[in-house]
């Protein structure tokens, strides 16, 4: 097939086309309160050809081999309608020749549905045990992916994947008073992640219950520890996706604001973008586009050094591309996507960050968050108060907003610890949801962030 796909594309007159074929095999598991909601087990196969001329871009996709030749076809004609007006070209890339075979010990498809099962099962009824834990949601997921990608230029890549993963939601109620709190694990490692979650059981059912009797925050301004996982979040949603090329080769305005070399933070602020990092969900050894997966430096030493790119990207603004040309399967089109996105650790212990804090709060997790171009609000899943350099009672309800530029220059401390954080769902951008990625770092210190919650 691949020999033959090789001819097809050698015959078509267009300056670029590419076939991407996909196999995608998984299994959902979902209980919800002591109901099995979810099972399911999917095979899903198909492919799509995406054609480039004079800046103009197609995409036909297919279920069949036997639609190959008719969408190739299909592909090229479309894409000759740009006409010679447009100028727009993809940046240079080696042709790569490449197989990469799965090779783990414990691959969940060896794994029986009974016993995947059986593992979501237990820690549903773990959740359920506890008193005013009123329901529970535990959800399990694996997914394997075999993708072939071949291009005019003379790549030729076969890559494939793996994926587990499980997360469990405990949801509290006294009275109209209810909370939620929830946890979740998964990388590339094999079926192994799924197992020894007991202790982290356990504190979502308390944290959950404990959330009950926490107390509002006061709304105002504080000084913020976020913890790895917030930390995360944040990288990702606020300053990650204003770092993706596709956006900023088309906007002028984000163009001057994101100029290679402007200062962003301070010296000891550094984020990365690195889809090569072992085991991480979001890793792979090659995009969408053939081009290999790189460490890409966002932000090195407080200035703004480098971005995320496709191809096309990367020509526009005469830059090189990054592997970040990601699609979340065979229906939809590559775009400049996040792989693992992380601030770089530094050398401040916890109780250095919190030790000169009188009056602050200890933000951990991320429940959910929206960004508007450089404007966020993140809320976190659980809060504690810091008074006088020491973690005191929980609070509910923390909303932290802040203009991202504003919050990066207020960083002005960085653990000493990187986490990483995988788990489960993913992210979201133009209909293509969820697409794998990690994101973390270490607790950081952040004066001066705004956060709502109780007046007065």
């Amino acid at each position: 097939m691949r020999e033959k796909i090789r001819k097809m594309l050698s015959k078509v007159r267009i300056p670029f086309i590419e076939v991407h074929l996909e196999e995608r095999q998984g299994v959902l598991i979902r209980y919800v309160g002591k109901e099995l909601e979810l099972l399911n087990q999917y095979v899903d196969i198909g492919g799509n050809v995406r054609a480039f001329s004079n800046g103009v871009w197609s995409l036909a996709s297919f279920n069949s081999s036997d639609e190959l030749k008719s969408n190739i076809d299909f592909a090229a004609k479309q894409a000759r309608l740009g006409g010679k007006g447009n100028k727009g070209k993809l940046a240079r890339t080696k042709p790569y020749v490449d197989e990469i075979n799965l090779k783990i010990k414990d691959n969940p498809r060896d794994v029986s549905i009974d016993e995947k099962v059986r593992v979501v099962k237990a820690y549903n009824s773990q959740i359920l045990k506890a008193k005013k834990v009123q329901s529970s949601r535990v959800l399990y997921e694996d997914v394997f992916q075999r993708r072939f990608y071949i291009n005019s230029e003379g790549s030729d890549i076969v890559e494939e994947h793996v994926y587990c993963g499980i997360g469990f939601t405990a949801i509290a109620k006294d009275g109209a008073n209810i909370q939620m709190i929830s946890k979740s694990f998964g990388d590339t490692s094999g079926f192994n992640i799924v197992y020894g979650h007991e202790e982290a059981v356990e504190e979502v059912k308390k944290d959950a219950v404990d959330l009950l009797k926490a107390k509002k925050v006061k709304a105002g301004v504080y000084t913020i520890i976020a913890d790895p996982l917030l930390t995360g979040v944040f990288a990702h949603e606020a300053f990650g996706h204003l770092s993706e090329a596709d956006f900023i080769s088309k906007n002028k305005n984000m163009q001057k604001i994101m100029k290679l070399g402007r200062k962003f933070g301070r010296k000891s602020l550094t984020v990365i973008d690195d889809g090569t990092m072992k085991g991480m969900r979001g890793s792979y050894k090659y995009d969408d586009e053939g081009v290999p997966s790189q460490k890409n430096y966002l932000i090195k030493d407080g200035k703004l050094v480098g971005r995320l790119h496709s191809r096309e990207s990367a020509f526009r603004l005469h830059e090189r591309p990054t592997g970040n040309a990601r699609a979340i399967n065979y229906r939809f089109p590559p775009i400049v996507r996040m792989t693992n996105t992380y601030i770089k650790r530094g050398n401040m212990s916890f109780d250095d960050l919190i030790r000169d804090v009188d009056n602050g709060i200890y933000a951990v997790s991320a429940l959910g968050g929206q960004t508007e171009l450089e404007m966020f609000t993140f809320s976190s899943g659980k809060a504690y108060m810091i008074k006088n350099g020491k973690i005191v009672s929980m609070v509910r309800d923390v909303i932290l907003t802040g203009n991202v530029f504003e919050t990066l220059k207020n960083i002005d401390g960085i653990g000493s610890e990187l986490k990483m954080h995988g788990g489960l769902g993913g992210c979201g951008k133009d209909g293509q949801f969820p697409l794998p990625v990690s994101d973390g770092g270490p607790h950081i210190r952040i004066r001066n962030v705004v956060v709502g919650g109780k007046k007065g």
